[in-house]
């Protein structure tokens, strides 16, 4: 039996494997990841499809041996999209720490600074609070800073929530249809 696969990424009714329209996007291994199980699942699909049908009966037959490696593969392609998940919170660390580093960086200079300002003896109370305000603004930065870092890392992984969640609903409806075709299969075909 032969079938056709459905192009990768068409989506007619941009149901849930089309690829989101936000400006936010997961990075290229995680996109990869997705774009190859969107194939597979094209593939499945199209598999379904090009299936013949069965007279008087809404059942096809679909080519178990092509099925079946078309689900094997799409679980391979699965612990990809979760490598992608970790480079995610792999990056939102290095991100954390770099804008941690900043801030203690901001601060050292900060505190260097003031201690210059301090030592001298004629400008000593002007010392004291402009050091104050140095340390301030430095500590205000810093936590603008960590708390912007905060905001992004939580965005990528909301995004990343709402993509592995469209790649698991496609894939339980797909199980779900295959499921239907095989016990359709397997019941007797009742004519009148």
């Amino acid at each position: 039996m032969t079938s056709s696969t459905a192009q990768p990424g068409s989506q007619p009714d941009g149901g849930p494997g089309a690829q989101p329209s936000q400006g936010l996007r997961p990075p290229a291994r995680a996109q990869a990841a997705m774009s190859s199980l969107d194939d597979i699942l094209d593939e499945i699909a199209g598999l379904v499809q090009a299936a013949k049908s069965m007279p008087m009966s809404s059942s096809a037959i679909v080519n178990r041996s092509e099925m079946l490696g078309l689900v094997e593969r799409a679980r391979r392609a699965l612990p990809g999209e979760v490598r992608a998940a970790e480079g995610v919170l792999s990056g939102a660390d290095e991100v954390v720490a770099e804008a941690r580093h900043q801030a203690a960086s901001l601060i050292e200079s900060a505190r260097g600074r003031a201690d210059q300002l301090i030592t001298k003896e004629q400008v000593h109370a002007e010392a004291e609070s402009r050091a104050g305000a140095i340390v301030a603004a430095a500590e205000a930065k810093a936590a603008t800073i960590v708390r912007d870092a905060d905001e992004y890392i939580d965005r990528k992984l909301a995004q990343f929530e709402v993509d592995l969640f469209q790649i698991l609903s496609q894939v339980k409806a797909g199980r779900s249809r295959l499921a239907d075709r095989v016990r359709a299969s397997a019941e007797p075909d009742v004519e009148g």
